[in-house]
């Protein structure tokens, strides 16, 4: 449903990514494997392409994939797939492919394949929250005590849990500046968050989920689809 949130009632372009090694999921092309019976991505997929608010789609894999990625797209993409290429030797160069093959729009949004409970409501309350600065990043409170540890095992510091929030994924921004971000920033990035904040760009955390689990090992598949057929989820295809 389309809502006075939306950021100046701009064009949504969505960028999803999903090219990584699977390093520690032996190897397998994670964002492929089955969950309840269909690949993790079409979950995600599914999700934006139902939005009204969503104009566009560019999906990012490994170029192995993108003819499977098409089935996908044809199935669950409702037209709004536009762009499909292949990935980067980092994460954020996967990222820039996809903006490129995107192209341009009022905001957009950057979102991890391996994430497959994100919800509407979820993206929504990143829209608002990035019509503010922007920028906006889901996130969620840390639960544990968080140790800064130096290379011998020492404690450093712990720092105030109440300061501290765990990043997800989507993160919103104004097109032109994450594109300028991609464009003007060296050196490693952990997210994209990371290189806007570089520009001096305010970035605002808007309330993610402790559901929107990131798949990155074999146990974490399990923890998914548990999380999906609890009663009164609807992230169940």
């Amino acid at each position: 449903m389309t809502t006075d949130d939306t950021p100046s009632r701009g064009t949504v372009g969505v960028v999803i990514v999903g090219a990584g090694r699977g390093m520690r999921m032996g190897g397998m092309d994670k964002v492929f494997a089955p969950i309840l019976g269909l690949s993790m991505i079409a979950y995600s997929l599914k999700t934006f392409a139902m939005m009204r608010e969503v104009n566009s789609i560019a999906l990012v894999l490994s170029e192995k994939r993108l003819r499977e990625a098409r089935r996908l797209a044809t199935a669950f993409g409702m037209g709004k797939v536009k762009a499909m290429c292949g990935g980067g030797e980092r994460r954020q160069d996967s990222v820039r492919a996809g903006l490129e093959a995107l192209g341009e729009c009022d905001w957009v949004a950057v979102h991890d394949a391996a994430r497959p409970l994100v919800d509407g409501r979820l993206v929504l309350r990143g829209l608002k929250a990035a019509a503010e600065t922007g920028a906006a990043v889901c996130a969620v409170p840390v639960k544990d005590t968080i140790k800064v540890v130096s290379d011998d095992g020492a404690v450093l510091e712990t720092p105030p849990r109440e300061t501290l929030w765990q990043v997800q994924t989507p993160q919103i921004f104004r097109y032109e500046t994450l594109m300028k971000a991609h464009q003007e920033c060296n050196g490693d990035f952990t997210d994209d968050a990371a290189m806007v904040e570089s520009l001096g760009v305010e970035v605002k955390v808007f309330f993610g989920s402790y559901r929107n689990v990131k798949v990155t090992t074999p146990e974490d598949l399990s923890v998914a689809e548990a999380l999906m057929t609890r009663p009164g989820t609807s992230a169940a295809l």
